[in-house]
């Protein structure tokens, strides 16, 4: 297993950073707008925003959370926050105010910091009652007379950088690798969240053995840009950022996803994190797309289609056998890969299993796409594919840090200087997830096959029939999932005979495809039996491919999506199996209504 010095977040990305010599650092999308930022500005405002926190009392350990979207601001921040030996604590834009309050308090956070009026307003009344936090900035300006400004911060900075100009550089200069540097609060699927302690050297070890994997070289050319678009509050796009940043290439921070394909047309991007989610729906267009096509273009469209779903990463086609792929590539492959405008080298996945049929056709159109597995509680990356390591179904080899196996009963077990030092406040926890001889148990089953790793579901999301039979929820799903008029499912059957499914159809792919008109309150095509049909046709095609036991017998239409917003889905698009269960429990219950002798 390869070592690294232990070294810090700052001490990793410095030199990139120094080296930066194109205009633009970071850009942020705000309200139509691409508002750019020059490495020199970048960094006067870290080094004043860092000052003016010091001012506030911020010292050394100290919590300070951020509660923000994507944005120059927040890496502002970030860095900050970090350079004086503080704590940051990422919060989500989209997590609930109980939720923030309980993290706030967990914390112990002194500064809380918020993006906008809005963000504010959500959490204004559960303000007073937090005793610990002493003040609250806003970034974009504020209308509340109590809330800081971020200028205003800045310009304390600024004074105390005229009254002590070494300040700054002695503080950064403190900083000790095993120092906590960021508090995460994992929404996870169930109970409160818990506070995952991670150190510099966590991070930063994550970020040097990352950095041995990307599919690009330092040495950034005109025009190369990176797009960004997970919130910076998960730890999978912070560090993404981190290897941006240390690799000198200019980041673009977009407004809104659904906002995304324009923004592909406008910064022309080189690479991007991202997870399944968006890729889902790109191939669900890309596919649906043929069906505004006749007679031969249409069949040479499909055919072309049907050649990068079969592709094989790991074995390409060679000689004549890549004469096809090459026509098309050329009449088709290339003008899907100009809708991400036409720069595009590929994009890394995480938070969630990327499906095989996602990987063989991405990689065939001539992106890269890699996969990456980890946890927060991993920094996050533990194994990821890269362009020596592309099997299918596989999340590639264990980074040179970081070892694996696999327990007796097929959990995964991960060592590595990048797991953390435990959940904050709660001894309890941390000893439940690490084994006697230290090794972290990441609650993923999965195999270890030459070396690639294989995740099979999480093991909490195993379940068993009450015919004795274990299934993994998620494989079931990701075949569903994989046509164009399912948009999300989830497959049902704990202690019962068989399995079922909670399913979204993909409505406007569907409407056009069955001209039955938009999906609406006045027009529910949940209960269209059109809609039934087609959705029926597309689960008896999953079902062949499945063993008697997990064949999906029964499912339920609904009418609308599960959301981040309805507490369905955690921020990274994980679904909260225990959250539908409660809720969708009437509708679970009818699909086993006549079934003798069901074992509760």
């Amino acid at each position: 297993m390869k070592k690294y010095d232990p070294t810090t977040i700052p001490a990793v990305i410095d030199k990139g950073i120094k080296n930066h010599n194109k205009d633009v650092f970071v850009a942020t999308k705000r309200n139509g707008e691409w508002v750019e930022t020059g490495r020199d500005t970048f960094l006067r405002k870290v080094r004043h925003f860092a000052l003016g926190l010091y001012e506030l009392g911020v010292r050394k350990g100290d919590r300070v959370s951020l509660h923000a979207k994507n944005s120059a601001e927040w890496l502002i921040c970030d860095q900050a926050i970090l350079s004086i030996g503080a704590v940051d604590v990422p919060i989500y834009t989209t997590q609930p105010a109980e939720q923030i309050k309980y993290i706030l308090e967990n914390a112990d956070t002194k500064i809380h910091i918020v993006s906008t009026d809005e963000l504010f307003a959500d959490t204004k009344p559960i303000m007073k009652s937090i005793e610990n936090v002493e003040a609250v900035i806003s970034i974009f300006g504020s209308k509340h007379e109590k809330l800081r400004t971020f200028e205003g911060i800045l310009e304390m900075g600024k004074e105390k950088d005229a009254e002590e100009p070494e300040l700054f550089d002695e503080l950064k200069s403190q900083l000790e690798p095993d120092q906590l540097a960021t508090l995460i609060y994992t929404s996870g699927t169930t109970g409160d969240p818990k506070g995952v302690m991670l150190t510099h050297n966590n991070i930063a070890s994550n970020v040097l053995a990352s950095l041995e994997r990307v599919p690009f070289d330092d040495e950034v050319r005109e025009g190369e840009h990176m797009l960004s678009y997970l919130p910076l509050s998960h730890v999978f796009e912070r560090l993404i950022t981190y290897m941006y940043m240390a690799l000198s290439y200019p980041i673009y921070y977009i407004d809104e996803v659904e906002e995304i394909r324009d923004d592909f047309g406008h910064v022309k991007p080189y690479f991007f994190a991202t997870v399944p989610r968006l890729l889902e729906k790109i191939h669900t267009g890309i596919k649906v797309k043929g069906q505004e096509m006749s007679g031969f273009k249409k069949r040479l469209y499909y055919w072309a289609i049907k050649r990068a779903e079969d592709y094989d990463p790991e074995n390409p086609p060679s000689g004549l056998a890549a004469l096809p792929h090459k026509i098309a590539d050329k009449l088709v492959y290339s003008k899907i890969r100009a809708l991400f405008g036409g720069r595009l080298l590929g994009f890394i996945s995480g938070g969630a299993a990327l499906s095989p049929d996602l990987f063989r056709f991405f990689n065939a159109i001539g992106l890269y796409a890699g996969q990456g597995y980890g946890l927060t509680e991993t920094s996050p990356v533990l194994s990821v594919t890269d362009t020596d390591h592309m099997r299918v179904g596989s999340s590639g080899y264990a980074l040179s840090n970081v070892e694996l196996k696999i327990a007796e009963d097929g959990e995964i077990l991960a060592k590595g200087p990048n797991i953390m030092k435990g959940y904050y406040n709660n001894e309890e926890k941390t000893q439940e997830v690490f084994t006697d001889d230290g090794w972290f148990m990441t609650g993923d089953i999965g195999k270890l096959e030459d070396g690639y790793l294989f995740i099979t579901d999480r093991k909490k999301s195993v379940f068993k029939l009450s015919t004795g039979k274990y299934i993994a929820p998620q494989t079931i799903e990701n075949k569903l999932i994989n046509n164009g008029y399912i948009d999300q499912a989830v497959v049902i059957g704990y202690k019962r005979k068989f399995c079922s499914a909670l399913i979204v159809p993909a409505y406007e792919n569907i409407s056009r495809r069955l001209n039955v008109g938009s999906h609406s309150e006045g027009n529910d095509l949940s209960k269209s039996d059109k809609v039934r049909d087609l959705i029926q046709n597309e689960v008896d095609k999953v079902n062949k491919e499945l063993s008697p036991w997990e064949t999906v017998k029964k499912f339920v239409l609904l009418s609308e999506p599960f959301t981040i917003e309805s507490g369905e889905l955690t921020p990274t698009q994980k679904t909260k199996r225990p959250v539908i269960n409660e809720r969708y429990q009437e509708e679970i219950d009818s699909m086993y209504e006549d079934v003798e002798d069901e074992q509760e």
